[in-house]
């Protein structure tokens, strides 16, 4: 029977003309898949695919086809592309080699590859890994023979393990708003102790790269702090692809240990990458939380023209944007549960956006919305309202307020009439600080100061000191006091609660009540500190796109705006500001904290995760159809 590429040629028609960017990485499986099919005959389509320079996203798509076409196409058009000078094509090419049978020449360029490092090392390692060939760089990253997790003992309630691993996190959150510890290390202690209050849940494990619990005290019930041991410095999370091997091995170490019963996974990082390879290894399940990251970034920027088809190749090299996807999407595949945000379009975007059909039979999704620990906020909005009428507050609350009142003291007396604009957060691009600054400079500097909470001032990181200079560019640091600018870097969540209630009730003497809440968030998946602003009472200020559409009622609790557009940024904060100060401003906020209340506790997330956690530790493979 003679045989042609048809299917190639179908499935390249696919991924050349569809729509949008993120349509074509989702049609790029089906490319594979068609070259799988027709085997030899698709490496003319595919070898021209290759040379097209003005299509660099189906270039990549084509490595991946022409590796698992067959040995002698992997052999002809992807061992070559390891030597390329055209660093997204190398790059993809040791990934893609991973999922075809061993191709003898290409062991040894891989492995100068791996030893190399870098994140097309860690794409080689892996690849040499997938073949059997274990290279010196992920020395015992396999299975350790005999290595299991540790029986449950009857009776014994779940041990449920979390992990962020670019962060230290501790049990005082002493960390929160520094390099790349952000809201979901917050989420995790609250979250972690809440499940302890579940019933069937009895031990919760948080790894991160920090901590302080280990060995004998795992056996203990209780949320036990394990540090993963990672060798050389603390990388930031866009370079630390390069731990896998040894995030692997310590992470699968630290669940054996700790009998953990399943994994429950939160982003495509290296952290979630290591943790399912560790799960895999000891035969536990996983829960996956999906949140289209990058996918709502490559849209947008998709939307915008600023991310093309000639030029995704350059900016995959760096951002790793086509591997990110197809880390998720695995991620989700190997999952016994699927755990998604709510959105305004739930299923349109899981489907446009993550490629995840939701009524595929099969797979079970739940929509689970992030939480918060109400009581902080409660009692902060209480004592911090009563201190500004002249009541002594607590010792915890009355430390806090000093320290903000520290901060807000390098004010001139003529600005300390005006209210706060506060935002809280890490000092990433991401987050929009610099976008922020900008816009109140502009716009806003005669109606408000400008208080910003995160990152480390003195020993910045290269994200948090590239929002700094372009920060300072705005309001250089020495005059940004005087001009109403206070950056108070990151500080404890306890204390940002009270800061929080403080921007709403005032500070006698040194700032006026009626401040607001500024997410200026490129995207917010669902937004932690804005539940936490709106639990305070604040008028916030959040993204249009993603999650806090979901809880924020515009005009009412909170003012939605495209966050990339400074203009519309400041006129928000004005709006923000002008309901804050509007009559029926305590109804509003009342309403803000009731919904916080009523929805979005860490109580409610902590119950619906439980259920899912008891169901999937029942029946681990209950997913596959």
């Amino acid at each position: 029977m003679i045989r042609d590429a048809t299917a190639t040629r179908a499935a390249l028609d696919a991924v050349r003309d569809a729509p949008t960017l993120l349509a074509a990485l989702h049609a790029a499986p089906a490319l594979a898949a068609a070259a799988r099919q027709d085997g030899p005959h698709a490496a003319p389509l595919l070898a021209a695919a290759l040379a097209d320079g003005a299509d660099q996203l189906t270039a990549i798509a084509a490595v991946h086809a022409a590796a698992v076409a067959d040995r002698a196409v992997a052999a002809e058009l992807v061992v070559p592309l390891l030597t390329s000078r055209v660093g997204h094509l190398r790059e993809h090419a040791a990934w893609a080699l991973g999922a075809a049978p061993i191709v003898r020449q290409a062991v040894p360029l891989l492995t100068r590859l791996a030893e190399a490092g870098e994140f097309t090392g860690t794409l080689a390692e892996a690849t040499l890994e997938a073949w059997g060939v274990q290279p010196a760089t992920a020395a015992g990253a396999g299975a350790a023979p005999g290595q299991g997790r540790r029986p449950r003992r009857p009776g014994e309630g779940l041990t449920v393990a979390q992990l962020f691993l670019h962060a230290d996190i501790d049990g005082r959150l002493l960390h929160a708003g520094e390099g790349d510890t952000g809201g979901v290390a917050t989420l995790l202690v609250h979250l972690g102790d809440a499940l302890l209050r579940e019933d069937g849940i009895e031990r919760v494990l948080t790894l991160s790269r920090g901590g302080d619990a280990a060995g004998a005290a795992l056996a203990a019930p209780g949320h036990h702090y394990l540090p993963v041991p990672l060798p050389g410095p603390v990388l930031h999370m866009r370079d630390a692809w390069p731990l896998r091997a040894a995030a692997r091995r310590e992470i699968r170490r630290l669940l054996a240990e700790g009998g953990a019963d399943l994994v429950h996974l939160r982003m495509a990082d290296v952290g979630s990458w290591a943790a399912a390879q560790a799960a895999a290894d000891l035969g536990l399940p996983t829960v996956v939380t999906v949140a289209p990251d990058p996918h709502a970034l490559i849209a947008a920027r998709d939307a915008a023209g600023t991310l093309t088809r000639a030029t995704f190749g350059a900016a995959d090299l760096v951002e790793h944007l086509y591997f990110r996807v197809r880390l998720l999407a695995d991620l989700a595949a190997g999952a016994a549960h699927l755990v998604v945000f709510p959105r305004p379009r739930l299923a349109d975007d899981l489907r446009d956006l993550l490629g995840l059909d939701p009524e595929r039979p099969g797979r079970p999704i739940s929509v689970v919305p992030e939480g918060i620990e109400l009581a902080p906020h409660a009692l902060a909005d209480r004592e911090v309202a009563a201190a500004a009428a002249g009541v002594p507050a607590s010792r915890a609350t009355a430390a806090s307020l000093a320290d903000l009142d520290a901060v807000l003291a390098a004010l001139p007396p003529e600005r300390r009439g005006l209210p706060l604009a506060i935002t809280v957060g890490r000092l990433h691009r991401v987050k929009g600080m610099a976008t922020l600054a900008g816009a109140w400079t502009d716009r806003l500097a005669d109606r408000c100061n400008l208080l910003v909470v995160g990152g480390d001032l003195a020993s910045p990181s290269d994200d948090e000191a590239e929002q700094l200079d372009r920060i300072d560019a705005v309001v250089p640091r020495a005059d940004g006091p005087g001009r109403g600018l206070l950056l108070a870097g990151h500080r404890p969540n306890p204390e940002v609660v009270a800061w929080l209630a403080a921007v709403r009730h005032g500070r006698p003497g040194l700032c006026a009540p009626g401040g607001v809440y500024v997410s200026a968030s490129l995207k917010e998946e669902f937004g932690i500190a804005i539940l936490e602003a709106m639990a305070s009472g604040l008028v916030v200020v959040a993204p249009l796109a993603g999650g806090p559409a979901t809880y924020v009622e515009d005009g009412v609790t909170g003012v939605l705006v495209d966050t990339t557009d400074p203009e519309a940024l400041a006129a928000a904060v004005a709006s923000a500001l002008d309901l804050a100060g509007a009559p029926g401003a305590e109804g509003r906020a009342a309403k803000a904290q009731a919904l916080v209340a009523e929805r979005f506790s860490i109580t409610t997330m902590a119950s619906a995760l439980a259920a899912i956690y008891r169901e999937v530790a029942r029946d681990p493979a209950g997913h596959q159809s």
